[in-house]
This record gives structure tokens, sequence and C-alpha cells, in this order.
């Protein structure tokens, strides 16, 4: 039997029918192609590559089983319209559904990409330096990739229809695009896109960086392309435009590592054994398990008419270790202060001659 006479007996069918085995064999072809991939990541679930076969079925399961019909059903339309040019119009709205799923498609495909490179970071480990910086940039990256993935959808699918072809050529076009940006560079969105660029790749800050913005303390949760989640120290969110990080100093604790020196201030009596004082501090944040090893200092940095002051100084693996060593030191200083030395507290002093005779009214 001749692919002629094949294609003849095809399609001498009711096109209902024709449609309908369409989108049953694509729906067959798409659940073949993940049971393949799933049977392939159980069996390689303890070897290099099993994790990334795994993320591949988990972002492909639904797009593929619309993917595959619509490409089947559209290919069908095309050959259909010969032998039934009166049902020409099944052809354009099968490709606008191809062209749309297709776009949906590989921006799954580029979040894939995003969790295969983010696979083996550990946002969690101490020095965390370096997945921190790697993770900004690629979540970057993908939601800009995302965005001009979506454009050129939107252009091809304007180039399918001959009224507005013309706009579909100007944005694909080198002129198209460059009055695009030149329209609307002057508006505070694109400045905040091309801020989260500069970001990206200057990096004044990355995700879970810990920073001191507006006087609240806390630390990047999310960096968008236009926009910045702060989450504070009391789970409250602050939400910062972009640009506030290129335009408004601010302070970044975290910036080349995640170590940090915490001091504690205490205001003590002259008669304070600074000595005694100093080995005390290094024998609590010896014993502490958050102390880093590298700096621990006591030193007088101020006097007063009343009183000193006393700066302890010690540093942690980060800020959230450093805060609460210093709780812990300040606490146990106290509790030693006025257990051991009472007369070290603040306080007023009188002093003066007694006379000894006592004049009686």
């Amino acid at each position: 039997m001749s692919l002629a006479i094949i294609k003849e007996y095809i399609f001498n069918r009711p096109p209902w029918l024709i449609y309908l085995s369409t989108a049953a064999a694509g729906l067959v072809v798409a659940w073949v192609v993940l049971t393949l991939i799933k049977y392939l990541a159980h069996r390689r679930r303890n070897r290099k590559g099993g994790s990334v076969l795994g993320i591949v079925s988990s972002n492909t399961t639904l797009v593929l089983y619309f993917f595959f019909p619509v490409l089947f059903l559209t290919l069908v339309s095309y050959y259909y319209r010969f032998y039934f040019p009166k049902d020409f119009w099944f052809f354009p709205i099968f490709k606008i559904l191809l062209i749309a799923v297709s776009t949906w498609l590989i921006v799954r495909i580029v979040g894939i990409f995003e969790k295969v490179l983010l696979l083996n970071l550990d946002l969690n480990q101490p020095n965390n330096y370096n997945a921190r910086r790697l993770y900004t940039k690629v979540q970057f990256i993908r939601r800009l990739v995302n965005i001009f993935v979506v454009v050129i959808g939107v252009s091809i699918l304007l180039l399918s229809f001959d009224r507005v072809r013309q706009y579909g050529v100007g944005i694909l076009t080198s002129a198209g695009i460059a009055s695009v940006i030149l329209g609307f560079a002057a508006q505070k969105t694109l400045a905040n896109l091309l801020a989260g660029i500069q970001i990206a790749f200057t990096q004044p800050i990355k995700i879970d960086d810990a920073v001191l913005v507006e006087n609240e303390w806390g630390h990047i949760e999310e960096i968008n392309l236009t926009y910045v989640v702060v989450k504070l120290w009391d789970l409250r969110r602050l939400v910062l435009p972009i640009t506030y990080f290129i335009e408004t100093p601010f302070q970044n604790w975290t910036r080349n590592q995640a170590s940090i020196i915490g001091n504690v201030l205490l205001y003590l009596d002259y008669h304070t054994p600074v000595d005694k004082l100093r080995g005390k501090l290094f024998e609590l944040v010896n014993s502490n398990t958050l102390w880093d090893g590298e700096v621990c200092n006591l030193q007088v940095i101020d006097t007063q008419a009343q009183f000193i002051v006393v700066r302890c100084i010690m540093s942690a693996r980060n800020a959230g270790d450093t805060f609460n060593l210093r709780c812990q030191v300040r606490e146990k200083l106290i509790e030693y202060i006025r257990t051991e030395y009472p007369e070290s507290l603040p306080g007023f002093r009188v002093t003066g001659v007694v006379n000894d005779e006592i004049v009686k009214n």
C-alpha cells in the first residue's frame, strides 16, 4: 500500500475522528516519553544524573501532555487543508496553540537548567558566600531569559497574521528593539530592570545577605527584576525597588564573607577590675560553640564622670550567630559582675568630710 493510498484513506475519514485520533496519539506519545524519563530516573536515582532526570520529569509532565497533541494536530491540519480547503481555519488555530505551548515548554526548559545548576548548592552551610553568589546570578539570568523567550514567542505569534505582521517584524528587528528601549528608557520600570542587571553581575547584594536598610536589619530573601524583598528579623518583609541598592547607601554585613564581629558595651564603675573581666570574657567565649575562634578582646573605650565604657568584641560564623553570641556573653558578664564585683555596677558616689562637732539647735 503506497503512501498516497494511506493518505487518501486517512483523510477520507470524518474530520472530528481524524483530530480526535491525532490528539489521542499525541497523549500516548507524551505518556511514553514521560514514562521512559521516570523509568530512567528511578533506575539511576543513586547514580550521577538520576536527580537531573527527576528534575526533567517533574518540570515537563504537564507541558508535554499539551505539546505533543498540539504538535500532531498542527501537522495533520496542515496537510488536511489541502484535501478540505473549506476547513482551512483549523490550521491557524492549532498553529497559535503550538506557538503558545512551545513558549511554555522553553520556559520550563530554562527552569530545568536553573535547577540543575543549583542542584548541589547548599545555602545553609556556615560559609555559603560562593553558593549565594552563584544562586543570585542564575536566578536573575533565568528570569531575564524568560522575558526574551516570551517576547520572541509573542513576535512569532504576530508574524502569523498578515494584519499585524509588521508589529512582529518590528519587535524582532534591531530598530524595533532599539525603539522599544528608547521609548521606555525614561520609565522607572526599565531603570529598575537595568539596575537589576547591574546587581546580578556586580552583586552589591546576594540572596541571604545580612543587610541594614532603612534602620531595619534583615536578610535578602528575593531579588526580582524590579524589586528586592528583605526578610526582617521579626519576620516582616521590607519591599524595596531594586534601584534603592544602587542609589542609596546601605550596610551589607556579609558582602565578601559570612563571618562578622559583634560588640557588647558595658557601662561600669571605676572600681571595675578590668583584667579579671577580660579573663572572664575569654573563658565565656572559649566555651561557647558560636564563637569561630578568630576575634575576642575587651577594652575600655571611653570614660565619663560617673562610669567607664567597656567594649567586648567577638566574632562568629554569620550574623545570626554573632547576635546570639553577643546576647549570651552580655547576660553572663552581667551575672558575673553582679555576683563577684557588685561594686563595679554603675551608680552615684557621694563623698565628703563629716565635722567632729555636731551643732544642735
